[in-house]
């Protein structure tokens, strides 16, 4: 029986009005939730992923400031305006959008942003906060990954979870994620030996490698739950994810498709983060 299709559009149209309602909730306290966005540069992918975000702050009750510096925007420059932002009381969330260009560190950068106001959970202190178990907010991939987890109604304490990928963004916090669900989590990455068998013994599986198409129905476990975090372009420069869709939902229980799968959820989360952000802050100033 081909796997059901976990549908992260429908999933993110939820969690928005949600955050909709809750901003509407805020609004009628004076507090109107306010996200700055930095884009440094005009990659093009970084262009649609922030007009997107607009879009859903739109929808979600949220003012969107979006500032756009040039490629060759300094890195003293970019930190003087996170500083701004980290200053202003009407700002409640702070997101730069990656990459960067070459001369900017990324790391100055997001160490430099308020972790109140870190609705993207990169900075050092929030990404602590989430490894000991006391997280305020959780980063938003690997939170979306985790909502399309338990939408199928699984009971995840004891499965075994197989995360591969190892990045500070996805794969480490995803496996956080899902440890503190109590499952058994393997992390694999470039240098897993044998990744297929360590994939097949999976009850859940996220992939979040970078490479189109890698995980192949072969690889994976009979009714096992699998995410797909990858956004490639495979050979007919179609968008694709890291599972070979075609042949994984024919074994899996549960997919998620690329595109309209994981990518909404993103920003659904980031939505929800800013909104919650915005909370403690006004509570944080007695508004």
């Amino acid at each position: 029986m081909p796997a059901k299709r976990i549908d992260g559009t429908a999933l993110a149209a939820g969690i928005k009005a949600a955050a909709a309602r809750d901003a509407q909730k805020l609004a009628e306290q004076g507090v109107r939730p306010r996200l700055a966005v930095f884009l440094v540069g005009d990659d093009p992918a970084s262009a649609i992923y922030v007009r997107g975000k607009e879009k859903d702050c739109a929808e979600s009750g949220i003012e969107s400031v979006v500032e756009r510096l040039p490629a060759d925007t300094s890195e003293e420059t970019l930190l003087e305006r996170i500083y701004a932002e980290n200053s202003n009381p009407h700002t409640h969330g702070i997101l730069v959008q990656l990459p960067l260009p070459k001369q900017i560190d990324e790391s100055r950068v997001i160490e430099a942003i308020d972790p109140a106001k870190d609705v993207d959970v990169f900075t050092p202190e929030n990404v602590g906060l989430l490894q000991i178990g006391r997280p305020f907010l959780l980063p938003c991939t690997p939170a979306g990954c985790l909502h399309m987890i338990q939408s199928t109604g699984i009971d995840l304490a004891g499965k075994e979870a197989v995360v591969v990928g190892r990045s500070n963004i996805v794969g480490k916090p995803m496996a956080a994620l899902l440890l503190a669900q109590n499952c058994t989590v393997t992390m694999c990455h470039s240098k897993t030996r044998d990744l297929a068998a360590k994939c097949a013994s999976a009850d859940i599986l996220v992939a979040a490698i970078g490479r189109a198409k890698m995980i192949t129905g072969d690889m994976i476990k009979p009714g096992a739950v699998v995410i797909d975090v990858g956004m490639n372009r495979d050979e007919n420069d179609k968008l694709c994810g890291d599972v070979d869709y075609a042949t994984a939902s024919e074994v899996a229980g549960f997919i998620t498709p690329v595109p309209g799968g994981v990518g909404p959820m993103t920003r659904a989360m980031l939505m929800a983060n800013t909104i919650k952000a915005a909370g403690r802050l006004s509570a944080a100033f007695g508004l």
